[in-house]
């Protein structure tokens, strides 16, 4: 109690309180004074919603980067998804000077989907804010974010955020910071971001407890691509971190990788938007533009160097290649629009370059390509941005996830069919093979971990089972939190495990998830037939285990989206190439009405003329069943993938 009312008191004056204004943009031209021992690069990583934004905007008041009284909340989340859906998508960076420091700060997502994000950042960092709130206590993204920081030998500073919260548990975070992590609570600082209270002690924890980069001042150039995107009038921008020597305009450059060389047109720092310096020195982060051409020349993980030294240079390791976990068919509305999609798509994956993108077609969607991401809302994340930022128009569909198949030990089989392959990747519904050829189908499988309340242990317990998981380790956190881990097939995990674990739980679970290797299953392929055509479109891979229950979901939709013909409409889901349906439903045709010839009259042979006329209408209807096609618009494989 005490506590929250000395916050109060102080978010009172904190906005008169005002740090001598160090960060006028002129000062920031010339970076020699910053030498390696008086730069500090961290990042601020923590479990959605705990509060890293909010400490970025005010990390960036104190410094005077912005105004104080700048009423723009998010500061570093600029792209329009991020503002809307109010999470982190893209790791932003912004220098700031703070007694005569150069502060380099790297904001992080806190979705698990966006975890190689966070990867890249820490990448750049030789230490990290681990944000908690107070009112939540540790979640699933923050044990992640923290294995990753040790993995990566980072200094962790633990904050404890939100405490002018009345539900604020602040012994309690304690308590779970020393049980997991073995933090002391004098290592652990305690804040209010939004009031301001206590947040300069962590501009001096950064100076006094994080280690300077490793940097060597007199040697050649060597710099690091942690991050890139495209601009439409100066092309590929890359962000860098200067490990050897230093970058400049008019300095010639070369590329490891693609083996090209560039003269630097301009090198700046973001603060938090681009500021042209001089130079940047060893140990400094920033961008560089160089007259990269195309999108691919400015990869993420790409060595930079001194041209006369590309005998001797030793790249850098660059970044563990991240798998995507689900795919989806991406296709323009119109398909005059390709090639501006392509282009957009290009783009878009050089500023996000865990995406994979390889080519693929539709019969009835037309040129498109098969698109992999790290999970479901990275996938909405990306239809999203292609809209915002490209005017695009597009059709996402259905997301699937990437099944294998162990084909028989037949040569003929294996030479014939699959080109000599003993396990192949399905990745579309159009390359399942024949099940007679297979051995054994593999489906992915995820290691899920969960905190929760200790009271929702058996509501967990019972959607886990029912997504045909299998229990692992369980850890008490605390009197009150325990973390489930459970291994779970990830075809489970993508549809809608994460709205019904909120929903069982009141929003109090958290969940995160890494790839575990591949299991044993029976998979078939749902085929839907209208009329007894088949729409190869919206074929889909399941689990056999599934089948039932999507087949159903499918057919309702595809009754909802199509509408009525002039003749009747029969929607069947079978398996495979079989002829017996697991749903089906049929829409009724139109009907034109007759009674208007009959001039209201019905008696003398009113009738008997009317059922002569619709006796005649439905054997016409009967012959256009078989002789025409129905007609499913555009919308209809829209609405129906998208969902």
């Amino acid at each position: 109690m005490l506590e929250r009312l000395v916050v109060r008191r102080f978010a009172r004056s904190f906005s008169s309180e005002r740090l001598v204004r160090s960060n006028d943009p002129l000062k920031l031209a010339d970076l020699e004074r910053f030498t390696p021992d008086k730069i500090r690069n961290f990042g601020i990583v923590a479990h959605v919603d705990h509060g890293k934004s909010t400490l970025a905007d005010r990390l960036l008041q104190l410094t005077n980067v912005i105004d104080p009284d700048e009423k723009k909340a998010q500061f570093l989340d600029k792209l329009q998804v991020e503002r809307e859906r109010g999470i982190t998508v893209k790791a932003q960076s912004c220098s700031m000077i703070y007694k005569g420091h150069l502060l380099n700060l790297i904001d992080t997502p806190g979705h698990a989907d966006f975890s190689f994000e966070v990867s890249r950042s820490l990448a750049a960092c030789n230490g990290i804010l681990l944000l908690v709130a107070a009112n939540q206590g540790i979640q699933a993204q923050t044990m992640a974010n923290f294995w990753m920081a040790f993995e990566h030998d980072l200094k962790v500073l633990p904050v404890i955020s939100k405490i002018d919260l009345t539900e604020a548990k602040i012994p309690q975070i304690e308590t779970q910071l020393k049980n997991l992590f073995d933090f002391g609570p004098e290592e652990i600082i305690r804040i209010s971001a939004k009031s301001g209270f206590n947040v300069p002690s962590i501009l001096d924890a950064i100076v006094e407890r994080i280690e300077p980069p490793t940097a060597t001042t007199d040697a050649p150039f060597r710099a690091l691509i942690f991050d890139s995107w495209f601009d439409h009038f100066r092309g590929a921008i890359a962000c860098v971190l200067v490990t050897e020597g230093a970058l400049a305009k008019g300095q010639m450059i070369r590329s490891f990788n693609n083996q090209k060389e560039y003269e630097v047109l301009e090198v700046g720092i973001m603060h938090p938007d681009p500021i042209p310096c001089k130079a940047l020195h060893a140990g400094q982060v920033g961008y560089v533009i160089c007259n990269m051409k195309t999108v691919q020349e400015a990869s993420v993980g790409e060595t930079l160097f001194e041209p006369s030294k590309k005998d001797v240079v030793v790249p850098f390791p660059g970044f563990k290649k991240v798998k995507p976990t689900v795919y989806a068919g991406l296709y323009p509305v119109e398909t005059s629009e390709y090639e501006d999609l392509k282009q957009a798509v290009e783009r878009l994956c050089l500023n996000d370059s865990s995406v994979t993108v390889t080519p693929d077609s539709s019969p009835a969607l037309g040129l498109g390509w098969r698109v992999g991401f790290l999970g479901v809302l990275h996938m909405e994340v990306f239809g999203a941005r292609l809209s915002q930022e490209y005017d695009a128009n597009v059709i996402l569909t259905a997301p699937n996830v990437e099944y294998q198949a162990r084909i028989k030990d037949n040569a003929t089989i294996r030479k014939k069919r699959y080109h000599g392959k003993g396990e192949i990747t399905i990745l579309d519904p159009g390359a399942f093979p024949d099940p007679s050829d297979v051995e054994a189908f593999l489906e992915p499988m995820v290691k899920v971990t969960i905190v929760v309340p200790s009271e929702y242990m058996g509501t967990i317990n019972g959607l886990c089972s029912k997504a045909r998981g299998q229990r692992g380790e369980i850890l008490s956190i605390d009197d009150e939190q325990l973390k489930l881990e459970w291994r779970l097939p990830l075809a489970e995990v993508i549809t809608d495990f994460f709205e019904q674990l909120k929903r069982l739980t009141s929003g109090y679970a958290s969940f995160d998830y890494e790839h575990d290797g591949y299991d044993e299953t029976n998979l078939v392929k749902l085929s839907i037939l209208i009329n007894g055509r088949s729409i190869d479109e919206f074929s889909q891979i399941v689990p056999a285990a599934m089948a039932q229950e999507r087949a159903k979901k499918l057919v309702r939709r595809l009754k909802e989206e199509i509408p009525q013909q002039q003749y009747e409409v029969q929607i069947k889901c079978t398996v495979g190439t079989s002829t017996k349906a697991l749903s089906m439903a049929t829409i009724k045709p139109m009907k034109r009405d007759f009674t208007g010839l009959l001039k209201g009259n019905f008696g003398g042979g009113g009738m008997e003329r009317l059922n002569k006329k619709l006796s005649h209408q439905k054997k016409g209807k009967e012959r256009m069943k078989m002789l025409g096609r129905v007609q499913v618009p555009k919308e209809a494989f829209m609405n129906v993938l998208r969902k």
